[in-house]
């Protein structure tokens, strides 16, 4: 609607005739409309369209992904809440609760990086601290598009200043992610946020609204114009005029975002609450809808009380805006003075905006008129379920052989030189100290490790947090790779020596309506689901983002898997450097030199061919993380590191850069076997030799000897000797030079 629209050609808007284009330009179908209609029983008004559309949009109502996601393992001993609320809940022990997911603001990001991700930063720890949660982690994974792509640098530049310009003034450390090139990703970049909070297990709050003529009171910032639309965007492809869907993408405000934090733990800590529910993807009618359906009841609101920033705004405005910052509440009756108090002097906006009532529909009135007169249950579950028709991806090509048998040093030193500064491995320092991570005082391993480990404050216990998954695995062969991506996060945890108790996820894909790309969704998340039933890691949240195409250019399968794990007493955790000399290292696992999907193959054969990706073992993955845990309880290692990227050689390297200290590796071998990307592998490092080797065969596992930590080389059998400063030089310019032309 124009801003210069006057208050009396405002209350006309619902007089404006529903023609099939309005239709279509909000993202419904044809025979979506039809059943709009018979679940209202007339034509709706133009209000009344904007709310369905945004309730029914693939970003709100998962149309395409529920029958799939209903196959994930969901439940365990350890999970308070799985998904459905705004955030999943675990128990940590003795009264504390672990409350996590992982949310997408990709096409957001794509628009305007600064305010996309910033927003995207700012709406998932509101979904934390909305269940009632202290933030005390933020994580991310970031896919951009080829680093010689025109945009790539711009956009990274822009979603790393706007990911630490907000965490970092909430206070919130940022303590890991992941970060991606691929120029599948050229057109429609990913950026997923995750944030983890604490709460206590007898003050979690959730959004079902409770109680006939209770308050429901809006709180926090005003309503604008700023991100109308936005959940129907992020609904559909885009095209070379995305540019024009800038005005979808919201503003935000950590400022404002801490003092709403503050308030409403504030509020929290009384008994004056019965529900509450984050104004996020479609703002205010979402949050009214969600709540009043969850609790089986009806809502009845008056926008003239919304507290607004802009003049002469429209209801259809008011309830579609995804201004940031804000809340919605449901008080026990009386309570209202004593939550106003709190909210001013926080110096937010508060105000009561409606009542529940007994009618289960959705009664919105403005400006003397009722402007929607909706029921609620078609808006919250009534969207189509859709059975889309999918087709399996086809068998990859089995994985590429090469002569490795006399790989002489040049090969070997040049390979690993290759992969230590290609934009897949080298270091992300350059984004990671534009974070805080160590705000809060309670970080304990952050950027840079297999997993962060965030300290309960006030006691011996820490969370161990990963971000993870590999899409070129999940492009090749979706199952293996869907499996991979949620064995990965286990043995990140595993690595610190954190049990791993649950996941969240985002399932960022292409358009579901192609086959191939439905079938991509549907096999990634058999793959998942196995490895999460097999792991006992179930999933507790998530998000699904799709249709994430350019001009029909599909992104490539990633679905992102964000894990959490519990160490009991973090001073025996470990972390993935060398820490000195002289001690011995072993990899635990078969090592079979599989190069398909590789790193190697992609930087140092220039090989793009999609070949098979190695096999998961989900039961070898749980055996050899309950194997690594048990040796890091009982110190048997110092250091352990998970074989992943770029394979064992890799790993060493890594484990290397940390403190400058080198390792003798003793025997040579192929390349197959120092690049191969098989799966189920830790280097394990410690002290005494014969007690990891007897531990390992008394388990039945498979470890081998390679070497020992020491000198400033990294050196092979002798006759190759790999300076660990020049890889530390390699591995750590590559990003820094790359954005020097921004």
């Amino acid at each position: 609607m124009s801003e210069d629209m006057t208050p009396s050609e405002t209350t006309h808007i619902n007089d404006t005739e529903i023609t099939p284009e309005i239709v279509a330009e909000h993202g419904l179908k044809p025979d979506e409309y039809e059943k709009v209609v018979a679940h209202m029983g007339r034509t709706p008004n133009m209000t009344e369209l904007g709310v369905f559309s945004v309730m029914w949009s693939e970003h709100c109502s998962y149309k395409s992904s529920r029958k799939w996601l209903k196959k994930l393992p969901v439940s365990g001993p350890q999970v308070i809440q799985g998904p459905g609320e705004n955030a999943g809940v675990i128990d940590i022990g003795d009264g504390d609760a672990a409350v996590f997911k992982m949310e997408s603001h990709n096409h957001p990001s794509f628009i305007e990086p600064y305010q996309g991700a910033a927003t995207g930063v700012g709406g998932i720890m509101r979904d934390v601290f909305t269940m009632g949660a202290r933030p005390v982690a933020n994580m991310n994974a970031l896919r951009f598009g080829d680093p010689s792509h025109p945009k790539t640098r711009h956009l990274v530049a822009g979603v790393v200043h706007g990911i630490g310009g907000y965490g970092n003034c909430m206070g919130v450390p940022t303590v890991g992610g992941e970060v991606n090139f691929d120029s599948c990703y050229n057109g429609n970049i990913l950026v997923n946020a995750m944030c983890v909070g604490l709460a206590r297990t007898d003050k979690i709050f959730y959004a079902a609204a409770t109680g006939i003529g209770a308050p429901v009171v809006y709180v926090g910032s005003k309503t604008g114009r700023d991100g109308i639309h936005g959940a129907t965007m992020a609904s559909a492809e885009f095209d070379d005029a995305s540019e024009e869907k800038r005005p979808t993408v919201q503003v935000g405000d950590p400022f404002t975002e801490k003092l709403l934090l503050e308030a409403c733990q504030e509020l929290m800590a009384s008994d004056a609450i019965i529900a509450i529910q984050d104004m996020g993807a479609a703002g205010l009618t979402s949050s009214s809808v969600e709540m009043a359906d969850k609790g089986g009841v009806g809502i009845e609101l008056n926008l003239d009380k919304v507290p607004c920033r802009e003049t002469h705004m429209t209801g259809y405005e008011m309830l579609l805006s995804e201004s940031q910052e804000r809340m919605l509440m449901v008080l026990k009756p009386g309570r209202e003075p004593e939550a106003e108090a709190i909210f001013l002097r926080w110096g937010l906006d508060f105000a009561v905006v409606g009542t529940l009532t007994d009618t289960g529909r959705m009664v919105v009135h403005h400006e003397g008129r009722m402007i929607a007169d909706m029921p609620l249950g078609p808006l919250a579950d009534g969207a189509p379920e859709y059975d889309r028709p999918f087709t399996p991806t086809p068998p990859a090509l089995p994985a590429p052989q090469i002569d490795t048998a006399h790989a002489d040093e040049t090969d070997i030193s040049e390979a690993l030189k290759t992969l230590m500064g290609c934009s897949e491995i080298a270091s992300r320092r350059w984004i990671y100290e534009q974070y805080d991570s160590m705000v809060m005082g309670d970080t304990l391993a952050g950027p840079g490790g297999d997993a962060a480990l965030v300290r309960v404050h006030g006691t011996k216990k820490a969370l161990a947090i990963s971000t993870d998954v590999n899409p070129r695995y999940c492009l090749a062969q979706p199952i293996e790779g869907g499996k991979q991506a949620v064995a990965e996060a286990y043995r990140n945890i595993s690595a610190t020596g954190a049990t791993p108790l649950a996941i969240t996820n985002c399932l960022n894909f292409g358009n579901p309506e192609r086959p191939e790309i439905m079938g991509q969704f549907v096999e990634c998340l058999e793959g998942m689901g196995a490895a999460c039933e097999a792991l006992d890691f179930p999933v507790v949240s998530g998000n699904v983002s799709l249709y994430n195409e350019t001009n029909g250019q599909g992104i490539n399968p990633t679905p992102a898997i964000g894990g959490v794990g519990l160490i009991k007493d973090f001073e025996k955790a470990v972390g993935n450097a060398f820490t000195q000399a002289d001690q011995y290292i072993f990899v635990l696992g078969a090592t079979k030199g599989h190069l398909g999907c590789s790193l190697f193959q992609r930087f140092v054969m220039q090989d793009d061919t999609i070949y098979a990706p190695p096999s998961v073992d989900l039961d070898l993955e749980r055996k050899h993380g309950e194997f690594v845990r048990d040796m890091i309880d009982n110190g048997l290692v110092s250091a352990v590191h998970d074989v992943s990227d770029g394979g064992l050689l890799v790993a060493l390297a890594e484990m290397c850069l940390s403190n400058h200290i080198g390792c003798h590796i003793e025997d040579d071998n192929t390349m197959g076997f120092w690049f191969g990307e098989d799966q189920s592998r830790y280097v394990l490092v410690g002290a005494d030799a014969d007690k990891i080797i007897a531990q390992a065969n008394a388990s039945g596992l498979a470890v081998t000897y390679l070497g020992k930590t020491g000198g400033a080389e990294l050196t092979i059998a002798q006759r190759i000797h790999i300076s660990v400063e020049e890889l530390h030089d390699i591995h750590e310019n590559w990003l820094p030079d790359y954005m020097k032309t921004v």
